[in-house]
Protein backbone atom coordinates (compact mmCIF):
# COMPACT_ATOMS: atom_id res chain seq x y z
CA UNK A 1 0.00 0.00 0.00
CA UNK A 2 1.54 3.89 -0.51
CA UNK A 3 0.95 5.07 2.19
CA UNK A 4 1.04 9.07 1.07
CA UNK A 5 -1.48 8.27 -1.26
CA UNK A 6 -3.84 6.28 1.28
CA UNK A 7 -3.35 9.67 3.57
CA UNK A 8 -4.00 12.44 0.96
CA UNK A 9 -7.14 10.27 -0.05
CA UNK A 10 -8.42 9.61 3.60
CA UNK A 11 -7.64 13.62 4.20
CA UNK A 12 -10.25 14.50 0.89
CA UNK A 13 -12.42 11.34 1.43
CA UNK A 14 -13.14 12.40 5.47
CA UNK A 15 -12.64 8.56 5.93
CA UNK A 16 -9.24 6.27 6.24
CA UNK A 17 -7.93 4.17 2.94
CA UNK A 18 -7.52 0.71 4.30
CA UNK A 19 -5.62 -0.19 0.74
CA UNK A 20 -4.56 0.68 -2.16
CA UNK A 21 -4.25 -1.53 -5.29
CA UNK A 22 -2.61 -0.13 -8.67
CA UNK A 23 -5.00 -1.03 -12.29
CA UNK A 24 -3.86 -1.80 -15.74
CA UNK A 25 -4.56 0.36 -18.59
CA UNK A 26 -3.29 3.63 -16.86
CA UNK A 27 -0.66 4.26 -19.69
CA UNK A 28 -0.17 7.94 -18.89
CA UNK A 29 -1.52 8.30 -15.22
CA UNK A 30 -1.22 5.94 -12.01
CA UNK A 31 -4.65 4.55 -11.14
CA UNK A 32 -5.43 2.78 -7.78
CA UNK A 33 -8.42 1.36 -6.58
CA UNK A 34 -8.62 2.38 -2.88
CA UNK A 35 -10.46 0.36 -0.21
CA UNK A 36 -11.81 2.27 2.71
CA UNK A 37 -12.80 1.60 6.24
CA UNK A 38 -16.35 2.00 6.14
CA UNK A 39 -16.36 -0.91 3.73
CA UNK A 40 -16.50 1.59 0.58
CA UNK A 41 -14.41 2.00 -2.41
CA UNK A 42 -12.97 4.85 -4.85
CA UNK A 43 -10.79 4.98 -8.00
CA UNK A 44 -7.42 7.21 -7.47
CA UNK A 45 -6.20 8.97 -10.19
CA UNK A 46 -2.93 10.81 -10.66
CA UNK A 47 -2.20 13.54 -12.44
CA UNK A 48 -0.91 16.99 -12.99
CA UNK A 49 -4.69 17.91 -14.95
CA UNK A 50 -6.63 16.29 -12.76
CA UNK A 51 -8.68 19.46 -12.12
CA UNK A 52 -9.32 19.66 -15.42
CA UNK A 53 -10.33 16.12 -15.84
CA UNK A 54 -13.05 16.89 -12.44
CA UNK A 55 -14.64 19.78 -14.59
CA UNK A 56 -15.01 17.30 -18.08
CA UNK A 57 -16.87 14.74 -15.66
CA UNK A 58 -18.74 17.32 -14.12
CA UNK A 59 -20.05 18.42 -17.65
CA UNK A 60 -20.91 14.49 -18.87
CA UNK A 61 -22.90 14.14 -15.59
CA UNK A 62 -24.77 17.71 -16.21
CA UNK A 63 -25.68 16.30 -20.11
CA UNK A 64 -27.23 13.12 -18.03
CA UNK A 65 -25.11 10.78 -19.60
CA UNK A 66 -23.16 8.16 -16.92
CA UNK A 67 -20.27 9.13 -15.58
CA UNK A 68 -18.95 8.18 -11.91
CA UNK A 69 -19.10 10.98 -9.20
CA UNK A 70 -16.18 13.19 -8.17
CA UNK A 71 -15.27 12.80 -4.45
CA UNK A 72 -12.31 14.56 -4.16
CA UNK A 73 -9.81 16.40 -5.83
CA UNK A 74 -6.35 17.39 -4.85
CA UNK A 75 -3.41 19.24 -6.72
CA UNK A 76 -2.38 16.05 -8.28
CA UNK A 77 -5.18 13.47 -6.94
CA UNK A 78 -8.62 12.98 -8.28
CA UNK A 79 -10.89 10.66 -6.68
CA UNK A 80 -14.04 9.51 -8.07
CA UNK A 81 -16.44 6.47 -7.29
CA UNK A 82 -16.08 2.92 -8.63
CA UNK A 83 -18.55 2.28 -11.35
CA UNK A 84 -19.95 -1.52 -12.25
CA UNK A 85 -18.15 -2.67 -14.95
CA UNK A 86 -17.94 -6.52 -16.76
CA UNK A 87 -16.64 -5.14 -20.18
CA UNK A 88 -18.83 -6.80 -22.07
CA UNK A 89 -19.48 -3.89 -24.68
CA UNK A 90 -20.26 -5.66 -27.04
CA UNK A 91 -23.84 -6.57 -25.69
CA UNK A 92 -24.22 -2.54 -24.60
CA UNK A 93 -23.98 -0.83 -28.41
CA UNK A 94 -27.49 -0.17 -27.99
CA UNK A 95 -26.77 1.89 -24.51
CA UNK A 96 -23.91 3.55 -25.87
CA UNK A 97 -25.53 4.87 -28.61
CA UNK A 98 -28.58 5.94 -26.40
CA UNK A 99 -25.51 7.64 -23.88
CA UNK A 100 -24.00 9.46 -26.68
CA UNK A 101 -27.14 10.97 -28.03
CA UNK A 102 -28.20 12.35 -24.41
CA UNK A 103 -24.10 13.29 -24.31
CA UNK A 104 -24.06 14.66 -27.91
CA UNK A 105 -27.42 16.76 -26.89
CA UNK A 106 -25.67 19.32 -24.66
CA UNK A 107 -23.96 22.17 -26.85
CA UNK A 108 -21.92 24.88 -26.26
CA UNK A 109 -21.42 28.39 -28.26
CA UNK A 110 -18.33 27.62 -30.19
CA UNK A 111 -15.86 24.69 -30.58
CA UNK A 112 -13.36 23.74 -27.98
CA UNK A 113 -12.98 23.87 -24.47
CA UNK A 114 -12.50 26.46 -21.39
CA UNK A 115 -8.98 24.91 -20.68
CA UNK A 116 -6.18 23.34 -22.51
CA UNK A 117 -5.91 19.31 -21.75
CA UNK A 118 -2.88 16.84 -22.63
CA UNK A 119 -2.53 13.20 -23.06
CA UNK A 120 0.63 13.17 -21.46
CA UNK A 121 3.32 15.26 -23.23
CA UNK A 122 1.40 15.54 -26.02
CA UNK A 123 -0.76 19.01 -25.35
CA UNK A 124 -4.39 19.53 -26.55
CA UNK A 125 -4.82 22.98 -27.30
CA UNK A 126 -8.58 23.53 -26.81
CA UNK A 127 -8.92 27.42 -27.61
CA UNK A 128 -12.62 28.04 -28.61
CA UNK A 129 -13.47 28.60 -32.57
CA UNK A 130 -16.74 29.52 -33.82
CA UNK A 131 -15.14 27.68 -37.21
CA UNK A 132 -15.19 24.07 -37.13
CA UNK A 133 -12.95 23.57 -40.06
CA UNK A 134 -10.21 25.88 -38.35
CA UNK A 135 -10.91 24.68 -35.37
CA UNK A 136 -9.63 21.38 -36.55
CA UNK A 137 -6.84 22.40 -38.60
CA UNK A 138 -5.54 24.41 -36.14
CA UNK A 139 -5.90 22.32 -32.94
CA UNK A 140 -6.22 19.23 -34.13
CA UNK A 141 -4.00 19.01 -37.45
CA UNK A 142 -1.26 21.99 -37.64
CA UNK A 143 -0.70 21.66 -34.01
CA UNK A 144 1.35 18.34 -34.56
CA UNK A 145 3.42 19.68 -37.96
CA UNK A 146 6.32 20.53 -35.63
CA UNK A 147 6.71 17.17 -34.10
CA UNK A 148 6.16 15.13 -37.24
CA UNK A 149 9.31 14.23 -39.98
CA UNK A 150 8.99 17.04 -42.35
CA UNK A 151 7.58 14.56 -45.55
CA UNK A 152 4.48 13.51 -43.22
CA UNK A 153 4.41 17.13 -41.91
CA UNK A 154 3.54 18.82 -45.49
CA UNK A 155 0.86 16.21 -46.57
CA UNK A 156 -0.35 16.96 -43.14
CA UNK A 157 -0.46 20.64 -43.86
CA UNK A 158 -2.13 20.47 -47.47
CA UNK A 159 -5.13 18.57 -45.56
CA UNK A 160 -4.90 21.00 -43.36
CA UNK A 161 -5.57 24.07 -45.81
CA UNK A 162 -8.74 21.74 -47.38
CA UNK A 163 -10.40 21.29 -44.20
CA UNK A 164 -12.63 24.35 -45.51
CA UNK A 165 -13.75 21.97 -48.69
CA UNK A 166 -13.72 18.50 -46.37
CA UNK A 167 -15.60 19.28 -43.12
CA UNK A 168 -19.05 20.79 -42.24
CA UNK A 169 -18.99 24.37 -41.57
CA UNK A 170 -21.13 24.80 -38.53
CA UNK A 171 -22.38 21.37 -36.99
CA UNK A 172 -23.76 21.53 -33.73
CA UNK A 173 -21.08 22.01 -31.35
CA UNK A 174 -21.93 19.14 -29.30
CA UNK A 175 -20.23 17.83 -26.06
CA UNK A 176 -17.68 15.46 -26.77
CA UNK A 177 -15.98 12.72 -24.81
CA UNK A 178 -13.18 13.57 -26.90
CA UNK A 179 -11.36 9.87 -26.55
CA UNK A 180 -13.69 7.62 -26.72
CA UNK A 181 -12.61 4.07 -27.16
CA UNK A 182 -13.93 0.63 -24.95
CA UNK A 183 -11.30 1.08 -22.31
CA UNK A 184 -13.25 4.19 -21.58
CA UNK A 185 -16.58 2.93 -21.65
CA UNK A 186 -17.79 1.05 -18.37
CA UNK A 187 -20.47 -1.75 -18.87
CA UNK A 188 -22.20 -4.07 -16.73
CA UNK A 189 -25.56 -6.45 -17.59
CA UNK A 190 -25.82 -4.51 -21.27
CA UNK A 191 -26.16 -0.45 -20.44
CA UNK A 192 -23.25 2.00 -20.17
CA UNK A 193 -22.69 2.92 -16.41
CA UNK A 194 -20.44 5.63 -17.06
CA UNK A 195 -17.96 7.26 -19.43
CA UNK A 196 -14.38 7.93 -17.77
CA UNK A 197 -11.33 9.25 -18.51
CA UNK A 198 -13.01 12.09 -21.03
CA UNK A 199 -11.03 14.78 -22.80
CA UNK A 200 -13.64 16.90 -23.16
CA UNK A 201 -14.18 20.01 -25.52
CA UNK A 202 -17.19 20.80 -28.31
CA UNK A 203 -17.70 19.80 -31.53
CA UNK A 204 -18.75 18.01 -34.13
CA UNK A 205 -20.08 14.54 -32.89
CA UNK A 206 -19.22 12.88 -35.89
CA UNK A 207 -15.68 13.01 -34.09
CA UNK A 208 -16.56 10.80 -30.96
CA UNK A 209 -18.05 7.89 -33.51
CA UNK A 210 -14.57 8.12 -35.42
CA UNK A 211 -12.29 7.53 -32.15
CA UNK A 212 -14.21 4.75 -31.38
CA UNK A 213 -13.93 2.42 -34.54
CA UNK A 214 -10.15 3.11 -33.78
CA UNK A 215 -9.76 0.23 -31.30
CA UNK A 216 -13.57 -1.47 -31.47
CA UNK A 217 -15.66 -2.57 -34.34
CA UNK A 218 -19.41 -1.19 -33.65
CA UNK A 219 -22.08 -2.79 -35.58
CA UNK A 220 -23.84 -1.03 -38.43
CA UNK A 221 -27.17 -0.48 -35.86
CA UNK A 222 -25.10 1.48 -33.34
CA UNK A 223 -24.33 4.04 -36.62
CA UNK A 224 -27.93 4.10 -37.68
CA UNK A 225 -28.70 5.04 -34.15
CA UNK A 226 -26.53 7.95 -34.42
CA UNK A 227 -28.52 9.36 -37.16
CA UNK A 228 -25.53 10.58 -38.45
CA UNK A 229 -25.76 13.05 -41.46
CA UNK A 230 -24.70 12.34 -45.20
CA UNK A 231 -21.25 12.42 -45.88
CA UNK A 232 -20.23 11.01 -42.55
CA UNK A 233 -18.16 7.92 -43.64
CA UNK A 234 -16.33 10.35 -45.57
CA UNK A 235 -14.67 12.16 -42.83
CA UNK A 236 -14.22 9.35 -40.56
CA UNK A 237 -10.39 9.59 -41.54
CA UNK A 238 -10.08 12.76 -41.15
CA UNK A 239 -11.50 12.65 -37.37
CA UNK A 240 -9.77 9.49 -37.22
CA UNK A 241 -6.47 11.23 -37.49
CA UNK A 242 -6.06 13.61 -35.18
CA UNK A 243 -6.07 10.33 -31.92
CA UNK A 244 -3.75 8.44 -34.59
CA UNK A 245 -1.20 11.18 -34.76
CA UNK A 246 -1.12 11.72 -30.67
CA UNK A 247 -0.58 7.98 -30.43
CA UNK A 248 1.88 8.22 -32.83
CA UNK A 249 3.86 11.21 -31.02
CA UNK A 250 3.13 9.07 -27.65
CA UNK A 251 4.17 5.78 -28.54
CA UNK A 252 5.99 5.61 -32.04
CA UNK A 253 6.38 3.90 -35.46
CA UNK A 254 4.15 1.59 -34.80
CA UNK A 255 1.03 3.65 -35.74
CA UNK A 256 2.79 5.09 -38.86
CA UNK A 257 0.82 2.53 -40.85
CA UNK A 258 -2.28 3.67 -39.44
CA UNK A 259 -1.78 7.01 -40.00
CA UNK A 260 -1.13 6.61 -43.64
CA UNK A 261 -4.29 4.66 -43.86
CA UNK A 262 -6.70 7.53 -42.59
CA UNK A 263 -4.61 9.91 -44.61
CA UNK A 264 -4.63 8.00 -47.89
CA UNK A 265 -8.51 8.41 -48.76
CA UNK A 266 -8.76 11.97 -47.85
CA UNK A 267 -5.20 13.08 -50.00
Amino acid sequence: MQTSLADRAAALLGTPVSAAAALSGGDLSAVHRLRLADGGSAIAKQGPLVSVEADMLAAIAASGAPAPAVLGVGEDLLLIEEMPNDGHLATSWDSLATTLRTLHAATGQGYGWHADYAFGRVAIPNGTNRDWPGFWADRRLRCHLPHLPAPLARRLERLADRMPDLLPANPAPALLHGDLWGGNILVAAGRVTALIDPACYHGDREVDAAMLTLFDAPPARFFDALALPPGWQARQPIYRLWPLLVHLRLFGSSYAGAVEAALAPVE
